[in-house]
């Protein structure tokens, strides 16, 4: 009964044997059609432009498309300038038609060259596909001209449609719209693994771009589920990313992008801190606000302020759930507030700043009246800033902590191992996990707090997993040792600062490592790859992004302006295609010039791995659903043949 009732519903889009058996002949034939090219992207930090720049230019593929089809026809000028078009149509147009002297003759020319690329990036596509993916307006144009055919009388008749699209002054909007559909069409999935937030001011432009498109989706990283937990009212995770905002001097992005209201912490830190210079929370200016210019020394005050507030709420979280084991981490009460030290592990060091008026050295867990008023405040902001809970909740249900495609691997950090080698036992909630049961829990923890937190808690309360998951030692998405926030604001002595990296770091330069992980997941470690991101790969101190063997990639973009000078490049991006494997190691983005040039670094692509045979789309995940559906469309055709569903006609 269940499966007649099923096939009823199916009968609904394919009504008769007809559409059943046209459908069924539609999927046998996707199946034969190559692998889509997956694009792999980590730890974008609210870099927008650069971002928007390594997915539209495909990291390097769009480049290596116009060298195959171009390489004989065009110079190398020439190809850099149709890359360049395809990469920021409306900045190269701008350019062009103040160097050319018949802007529309180049138009003409433009556009042959672009639907030359667009044929060539879509024919692993149906032509259903690509028609859906072409945008509305132009979609019947763009379908002529993309598909024509070779018959010499038609030759006018596209001459026409491409006249007519200069005569109407349609030049400019046409090659945008086909430039992205360049775009999109080189890239068919696009893994996004892990922190999209933080540093950088661009994370609501970056969500907004992720969320027009199809096929993306989404591995957690440390800085997301901090946005994640605040989203859900946890009080830690909220006063962390306003202090990691405003000391990266986001203003804009938090009062603008997401309607933030900061304004009750200005006014709290002007009067408290009014005669201190918060030497050592002055902001980090990667990028200068246009909208909401916070002076320096104001900036440096609202640091401090948020900073002390949040050292109190996470005291109030480690007294709460002793089952994290982060009591050691609690610095305030290990504050002596006579001789201005600090005991840490035993060791006591000199404070360098001592002004902390609402530190209650008797309670120093406790907010004062003023500090609750501003936590009301931001808590406000955050549950009922429309944008940011919408972008929230697509990372809720577009992303996960681990993803398993096609016999891969994604995830953002690591797994917790003992230095021997052996997975690290974490208790948890009462029960030991390890592995990949442990990172499947936790997934599901986070999938609670959101949407069915345990009876008696508040999805706030629940939230403190991914407060847990953003600072402990045991986090699969930290693997360090502690996090030295404290130390880094209020001690000298650099050598306190040190994070030390967890066991598994070293233990992945082994093949056995990456063997390990995968047969845990489920996989074939003999094919299968893990692609990693969260810790930048630094070439200048020799680093390589290629690990265990070869099956286990770092991948880190490295895109931060904040990482450049650790890492020597912006990271890297993998691509994988239906024959190959590349990373794409990157140079620093840069930003278009007021004179309307912009240099376009090519990024030096690394064949990683080639596959015998060409993979198509049978032998994939996606393949194996749509086999599924075949077989359902079968089981509609012969009800349908034996008379047990009516057929419309």
């Amino acid at each position: 009964m269940a499966d007649i009732q099923f096939l009823n519903l199916l009968a609904e889009k394919y009504p008769n044997r007809r559409a059943a058996r046209a459908e069924i002949i539609n999927l046998r034939a996707i199946l034969a059609l190559p692998k889509a090219t997956e694009f792999f992207l980590s730890d974008i930090h609210g870099e927008y432009e650069a971002f928007r720049h390594f997915v539209r230019s495909g990291s390097g593929m769009i480049r290596m498309r116009i060298d195959e089809i171009f390489g004989d026809l065009l110079t190398e000028a020439e190809r850099d300038d149709l890359a360049a078009l395809i990469y920021n149509p409306e900045a190269e147009m701008a350019r062009r038609e103040k160097s050319e002297p018949n802007f529309n003759e180049w138009s003409k020319v433009a556009i042959r060259r672009l639907l030359m690329v667009c044929r060539v990036v879509s024919n692993k596509y149906t032509r259903s596909k690509v028609k859906k993916r072409l945008p509305k307006d132009m979609s019947y144009i763009m379908d002529e001209l993309l598909f024509a055919d070779e018959v010499p009388d038609r030759h006018k008749y596209y001459d026409e449609i491409i006249d007519s699209i200069i005569e109407y002054d349609s030049a400019r909007v046409f090659i945008t719209e086909l430039t992205e559909t360049i775009s999109n069409m080189t890239v068919d999935r696009l893994h996004i693994i892990g922190d999209i937030f933080d540093r950088g001011a661009g994370s609501p432009e970056i969500m907004d771009y992720l969320m027009e498109n199809q096929g993306v989706d989404i591995q957690w990283g440390n800085h997301d589920v901090l946005w994640m937990g605040a989203a859900c009212g946890n009080r830690s995770c909220i006063a962390t990313i306003i202090r990691i905002n405003v000391r990266y001097n986001n203003f804009d992005m938090l009062e603008v992008g997401y309607g933030v209201n900061l304004r009750p912490l200005a006014t709290l830190a002007e009067h408290i801190y009014g005669d201190d210079p918060c030497e050592y929370f002055k902001p980090n200016v990667l990028e200068v606000n246009k909208y909401d210019p916070i002076p320096p020394e104001l900036a440096a005050k609202m640091h401090k302020m948020i900073s002390i507030i949040q050292f109190k709420i996470e005291g109030q979280d480690i007294k709460a759930h002793p089952e994290y084991h982060l009591e050691h981490r609690n610095l305030l009460e290990a504050i002596d507030f006579e001789k201005g030290t600090v005991t840490i592990e035993g060791v006591e060091h000199p404070m360098r700043d001592m002004n902390l008026p609402t530190v209650d050295p008797k309670d120093p867990y406790k907010l004062t009246d003023e500090e609750e008023e501003v936590m009301v405040a931001l808590e406000s902001s955050i549950l009922n800033a429309s944008k940011l809970q919408r972008q929230m909740e697509y990372i809720f249900s577009h992303g996960a902590l681990y993803k398993v495609l096609n016999g891969n691997l994604f995830y953002h950090g690591s797994i917790p191992f003992e230095p021997n080698g052996e997975f690290k036992e974490v208790e948890f909630g009462g029960r030991k996990y390890k592995g990949a049961a442990y990172i499947k829990m936790l997934d599901e923890q986070i999938r609670e707090a959101r949407y069915n937190p345990p009876a008696g808690q508040t999805s706030a309360e629940a939230a403190s997993v991914m407060w847990y998951l953003w600072l402990s030692e045991n986090s699969p998405l930290f693997g360090k040792d502690k996090m030295t926030t404290f130390e880094r604001y209020f001690i000298e002595d650099k050598a306190t600062h040190k994070e030390t990296t967890v066991p598994y770091y070293k233990l992945i330069e082994k093949e056995e490592t990456a063997d390990k992980i995968l047969e845990d997941f489920g996989l074939n470690p003999k094919i299968g790859k893990i692609l990693n991101g969260h810790v930048p790969v630094k070439i200048k101190d020799g680093q390589t992004p290629i690990k265990a063997g070869g099956k286990l990639f770092i991948i880190d973009g490295g895109i931060s302006k904040a990482y450049h000078k650790t890492t020597g490049i912006a990271g890297y991006t993998a691509i994988m295609t239906s024959k190959h494997m590349y990373l794409a190691e990157h140079k620093p983005y840069e930003p278009l010039q007021e004179d309307g040039t912009q240099v376009f670094h090519r990024p030096v692509m690394h064949l990683v791995d080639t596959v015998p045979e060409r993979l198509l789309i049978r032998e994939t995940d996606n393949g194996e659903e749509l086999r599924g559906q075949i077989a359902n469309l079968e089981d509609l055709y012969d009800a349908f043949k034996n008379g047990d569903i009516k057929e419309i006609n």
